[in-house]
């Protein structure tokens, strides 16, 4: 595999998730992530929307390490919050990426809201960025409702409160393969590994 794949990303779950999408895909392409460049600069996610923030992160990672890179920006848009935390679901609480902190600001943000109005969807912007400048982005969307309380402990973000329709198990407690089937990440990925397969797979 000479070909060579950077996603814009520290966290494991992803490059994980990626990787197996690729290989579901038989896409032949190394994929690395962003602990192989521990020098890179921190990447200002300054966008207003998921595929802004994408291609802000993919465009410099693709040009700092010289490599074709994937980045991938996605939330959670709560219906009753109009739409919120979106953009700023790694952040919603004040801190990037507390999980836990984030997840309880809108279980508590959503406190009085009966269960017919607690309608959300999770939405995820996947970009490419080749050295070229050649970019590509795709995109993924899951609807479903959110619980009263957390249930599950697979996934990360605001999986544990996230029941997709026609679902009984919130994404935490699914498989991460089940997970992956549904997954907003999962289907943006998907979108952008046959564009993965015909620009890097020869």
């Amino acid at each position: 595999m000479g070909n060579k794949l950077i996603v814009a990303t520290r966290n494991p779950d992803k490059l994980i998730e990626l990787r197996r999408i690729l290989e579901a895909g038989r896409v032949p392409v190394d994929v690395g992530d962003l602990s192989e460049f521990p020098d890179l600069p921190e990447i200002a996610e300054t966008g207003l929307t998921f595929t802004e923030n994408a291609l802000i992160k993919a465009r410099a990672v693709a040009a700092f390490t010289g490599l074709p890179a994937v980045a991938d920006d996605s939330g959670l848009c709560a219906d009753a919050l109009n739409g919120m935390p979106g953009v700023l679901s790694a952040r919603w609480s004040g801190r990037h990426g507390d999980d836990g902190a984030n997840l309880q600001l809108v279980l508590g943000q959503l406190a009085d809201v009966p269960v017919e109005h607690r309608g959300a969807q999770f939405a995820c912007a996947a970009a490419l960025v080749l050295p070229s400048g050649a970019e590509h982005v795709t995109e993924g969307l899951l609807g479903g409702t959110l619980t009263t309380a957390p249930r599950g402990t697979n996934g990360f973000g605001y999986d544990p409160i996230f029941v997709p329709e026609g679902a009984q198990l919130t994404t935490a407690e699914m498989s991460p393969a089940d997970k992956d089937k549904i997954s907003h990440r999962g289907r943006a990925f998907r979108a952008l590994a046959p564009i993965i397969a015909a620009l890097l797979g020869s």
